[in-house]
């Protein structure tokens, strides 16, 4: 496998909200979005919590431990939902969605940066919900930027979280590239990620995900095309795709005190990406005091709870138990 290869494959993962949907197609999901929620579960309150920058839905049992969910870029609370049914029996989820990504309207997120505001707001509403008691702390589990945002709220409040799972995410995307990779080397690059996903025209970011599944076969169509990405507000998925290429949590992973379970798609076939991945998700933790638990997902690309969600239930419950 030649290095371009892997880079273009990691590039069209990382910049795919680059080619996703405008707002005016984020905004046509809507309905379609609130059935496959309301399927979900009969009611899902909005928790009581003002925010510019996020909204909770809150799910499940009322008096469960408490698990925070947070998608990732250009996603929304709709990628959890293969798993939410068999948590919501016993564990009251909290699922988080970022302002400007799909229909939710950018409002604070419409400028500043984005990553590390969210987590900042995720940490305010654990502790105004008092999810944090002697004997109880919240886990969260974070898909790709919502991973790095686990990350840092798992840094920022240490001993206050129960257990951190992250899914298909790193603390520093380039590194499952090349180990050496900085951020001044991917930063003239995510600059232009940036200004393309602000100047790109609206029929090309509609037009854009079906072709591009199509070039990468029928798995990546199902993704491009499906609940995985919904696309949002222009400003928010640019500002998005600059922090996801230039962020660099490694070191920040000594101050995470709770245990870490690292979830990723992987695949038998040599000739596939996915086939070398251990080694370079295992380097990109190395930093981390207590050493995490690695959980490789045959068959499944990046959006792995939805390309595998029976399995991706199991990692999940094991890593609940």
């Amino acid at each position: 496998m030649t290095r371009f290869s892997f880079v273009s494959l990691l590039i069209l993962l990382i910049l795919l909200a680059a080619w996703v949907a405008s707002p005016t197609l984020a905004q046509a999901q809507t309905a379609q979005n609130n059935r496959s929620v309301a399927a979900l579960a009969a009611t899902w309150p909005t928790a009581e919590f003002a925010s510019n920058h996020i909204v909770v839905q809150v799910v499940g049992e009322q008096n469960g431990p408490d698990i925070v969910l947070i998608p990732g870029l250009a996603s929304t609370s709709e990628v959890w939902g293969k798993i939410v049914p068999a948590l919501q029996g016993r564990y009251r989820l909290h699922l988080i969605n970022v302002r400007g990504f799909g229909a939710y309207h950018a409002q604070g997120n419409a400028t500043g940066v984005l990553g590390s505001t969210v987590a900042s707001e995720i940490e305010r509403y654990i502790r105004t919900q008092q999810m944090v008691t002697a004997n109880r702390k919240p886990a969260l589990i974070g898909h790709s930027m919502g991973g790095q945002v686990a990350l840092r709220i798992a840094a920022d409040m240490g001993d206050d979280i129960g257990r951190v799972m992250v899914v298909d995410s790193s603390p520093f995307f380039p590194s499952l590239i090349s180990r050496g990779a900085t951020r001044a080397d991917v930063e003239p690059l995510a600059r232009l990620a940036y200004q393309g996903v602000l100047l790109m025209g609206d029929d090309m970011l509609r037009s854009a995900p079906a072709r591009m599944g199509l070039e990468l076969g029928e798995g990546a169509d199902r993704v491009f095309n499906g609940l995985g990405w919904q696309g949002g507000d222009r400003r928010v998925l640019a500002q998005g795709v600059f922090e996801v290429l230039t962020t660099d949590l490694r070191h920040r992973l000594p101050q995470i005190t709770a245990p870490v379970t690292v979830v990723y798609g992987w695949s038998a076939d040599a000739s596939s990406p996915r086939a070398v991945v251990d080694d370079l998700f295992r380097y990109s933790f190395m930093n981390l005091n207590t050493p995490a638990t690695f959980q490789r997902i045959q068959g499944a690309e990046h959006m792995v709870m939805i390309d595998q969600p029976r399995a991706f239930e199991r990692a999940v419950l094991a890593f609940l138990r």
